[in-house]
């Protein structure tokens, strides 16, 4: 089968199954079906978890049992990418439909701030064993914070603190930072029985002191071993200093609503209360460092090492800059214990410039995009944010920039010459179409950004959808829901008629009619209606019983066979048959006879009538439709033909005699032995019967 390699080069491994057009994917596993199971031979062909695929064949024995190859694509449009996309478009829709129904300006950056969490939540989401944290979610929820929510500007600096302590182990992957740092001595604890001996056990404690991770720096103290019960009396004074660090730590005021439960240092969300309390802890924290009882501690390190955590908590610039390792964590540091109340947009710009040319990392993109985060330069944010992520960051990310306020949003909404007519907004927006666009799997959600695009949307949408097969039916119905949903209606009528029009070309008369009945196309219906009556006339269909195709096919034309002239016997005659049937019905039904009965009887012999009056039922129907009315004739309760009505019968029938003679035609010939003599008896009887009731 072309497209379907066989079964035993995917059990070879054979790599060449990328989902879009790549050439690499990992050896097909194969997994045995146990036998018992009564099946001929066939082959599925399904989706199994993520980005496998799954051949299962079972053979055609009932002991032999079969297999299932699965294998695993290669990259490209993987499953993390479309989990992504998919994902992440019910919140992006959501805010496009808010903002068509009308908002309060004030309010809108909370609208936006549900969205952005939304997003976040799917960035959250990990896929085949990677791990939930990402720099695209970094920097994500660092827009979230410096350019949406206006409820944390008060409370920047732990904001930074927060964020943080979740992305500086993806912030450089391999370079030194105070979260690699921390991580490496946690390792090496549970090997070491006197870990204050250990000058790194300091540092490690000085560089999460730094940043803020207040509940590592306790958890380390608490394991420093004058805490050991055999060490309390020689080293009691050693203790109590480590006793009175831990508790100024976990005494340290904090500008922020509230701390996580468990979390040490204590919340004040009231700037003149925080500054109260600052002033007074650091006043603790200069007597500890001026006490006397740093003479009497006989261990060296704890000595260094608790003095070096003291000068961090006093906003020592010297050891902030020796314990941190990149310009993102020197900037946490000072916001934290220098300058806990920088919230001046022009301040906070100052000091990442500085920090950056103090502590500056490799990937300078990555410093560059972060430094413009910060300092809210907008232009340059964009700029480096297309080169370091995709397009799905761009058209996503649009929204967060523009709840900044009026400058951002016209920056990125203005209608712009030399992108043709185009916004920035828009451009993004159009770009990352194009990449759903482009493959099968993610085609049909392309609409909903298109949408979103004022100027070149529709138009793009349009092209989208002319695009798709006619050969797919499934894709076909897709489409067309699309249309519906964006009120497409040339577009739908173009796809159906494509459609209808290729059923037909391939046989597949049935479908070509129904995709045909969309696009409203008379024309070609009539025409369909003249073939058919045409294959009808000709001689296809020589007895009633094979008009039972032809009658599908006019059942799907519905009221176009109607119209056409020529296929309306078709629709007379089922009712003819469908009077017929539930007279037989009623009679098996019912023992006795009822005026239902009659009435069922009249609407037969009416239906009759009008075939054999219209002009249009062929001839050479005419006998078998005559036999079929015997058993109206021969109503045993009343005469249900009248004497016109069977004198009509009459001459049709001896048109047949004289059709005969001429040498016409001989449908007489055809019937069975007896069957003519029966129907002449039958009416003649009748006609008897009607005389003498008039």
């Amino acid at each position: 089968m072309p497209g379907i390699r066989r079964l035993e080069e995917l059990e070879n491994g054979e790599r060449n199954a990328g989902g879009d057009g790549s050439s690499s994917s990992s050896a097909a596993v194969i997994y045995s079906v146990p036998g018992g199971l009564r099946d001929p031979g066939r082959l599925w062909v399904s989706w199994s978890n993520g980005n496998q695929l799954q051949l299962s064949y079972i053979e055609n024995a009932v002991a032999g049992g079969g297999r299932v190859t699965e294998i695993h694509l290669g990259e490209g449009w993987d499953a993390e990418r479309r989990r992504l996309a998919y994902d992440s478009l019910p919140a992006f829709a959501l805010l496009q439909n808010q903002r068509q129904l009308g908002y309060n300006p004030g309010d809108w950056w909370e609208h936006v701030l549900e969205y952005s969490k939304s997003i976040r939540s799917v960035l959250d989401q990990p896929t085949q064993g990677k791990e939930k944290t990402s720099m695209l979610k970094a920097v994500w929820e660092l827009i979230e914070v410096f350019y949406v929510d206006r409820s944390a500007t008060w409370w920047l600096p732990e904001r930074l603190v927060d964020w943080l302590a979740e992305y500086d182990k993806v912030l450089l992957s391999d370079e030194d930072t105070v979260h690699s740092k921390v991580a490496s001595f946690q390792r090496k604890l549970s090997e070491i029985q006197f870990p204050e001996d250990d000058v790194a056990y300091w540092d490690a404690m000085a560089s999460a002191l730094s940043v803020g991770w207040l509940d590592v720096v306790i958890a380390f103290l608490r394991m420093h071993g004058s805490y050991r019960l055999d060490q309390l009396d020689d080293r009691q004074t050693e203790n109590g200093l480590v006793e009175a660090v831990t508790l100024l730590i976990m005494q340290m005021p904090r500008l922020r609503p509230r701390l996580p439960d468990g979390s040490p240092g204590v919340a004040i969300g009231f700037k003149p209360d925080f500054s109260k309390a600052r002033e007074k802890w650091r006043s603790q924290v200069s007597k500890l460092e001026n006490s006397v009882f740093w003479a009497e501690c006989n261990h060296r390190g704890t000595l260094l090492g608790l003095k070096k955590l003291i000068q961090v908590l006093l906003g020592n610039v010297d050891v902030l800059q020796l314990s941190t390792f990149h310009w993102m964590e020197l900037l946490v540091a000072h916001f934290l214990h220098l300058i806990p109340f920088s919230l001046v947009l022009d301040g906070m710009r100052s000091i990442a410039s500085k920090c950056k040319g103090l502590k500056s990392f490799g990937d300078e993109d990555l410093q560059e995009l972060l430094s413009a985060i910060i300092s809210n330069d907008t232009e340059i944010l964009l700029a480096k944010c297309s080169k370091v992520f995709n397009a799905w960051m761009m058209a996503h990310v649009d929204d967060l920039l523009i709840a900044k306020g009026e400058d951002v949003r016209s920056l990125l909404e203005e209608d712009r010459q030399t992108l043709g007519g185009l916004s920035l907004k828009e451009l993004h927006r159009l770009v990352y179409s194009q990449v759903l666009s482009s493959h099968s799997l993610t085609w049909q959600l392309a609409p909903v950004y298109l949408a979103a695009c004022p100027n070149r949307g529709l138009g793009m949408l349009e092209a989208l959808l002319m695009k798709q097969s006619c050969s797919n039916q499934k894709l076909a119905l897709k489409a067309l829901e699309i249309c519906r949903l964006y009120e497409l209606d040339t577009v739908s009528t173009a796809i159906a008629r494509a459609v209808g029009v290729h059923s037909l070309k391939h046989g597949k008369k049935g479908q070509g009619i129904m995709w045909l009945q969309l696009a409203r196309d008379e024309q070609r219906l009539s025409t369909l209606a003249d073939q058919i009556l045409n294959t009808i006339t000709s001689g296809e269909a020589d007895s009633l019983d094979n008009l039972e195709h032809f009658e599908g096919l006019c059942d799907i034309l519905g009221s176009g066979a109607t119209k056409h002239q020529g296929l309306s016997f078709l629709a007379r005659y089922k009712s003819f048959k469908a009077a017929l049937q539930n007279i037989r019905d009623l009679r098996r039904r019912e023992a006795s006879y009822t005026e239902n009965l009659a009435a069922l009887g009249r609407a037969a012999v009416t239906s009759l009538l009008q075939l054999l009056k219209s002009g249009t039922f062929p001839r050479k129907f005419w006998l078998s439709l005559l036999q079929e009315s015997v058993e109206l004739l021969e109503w045993p309760e009343q005469v249900l033909v009248s004497e016109s009505e069977t004198n009509t019968l009459l001459c049709c029938l001896q048109e047949l005699f004289l059709a005969r003679d001429r040498l016409e035609d001989d449908i007489l010939s055809t019937a069975e032995p007896g069957a003519v003599d029966r129907l002449r008896l039958a009416l003649a009887s009748n006609l008897c019967r009607a005389i003498l009731q008039s």
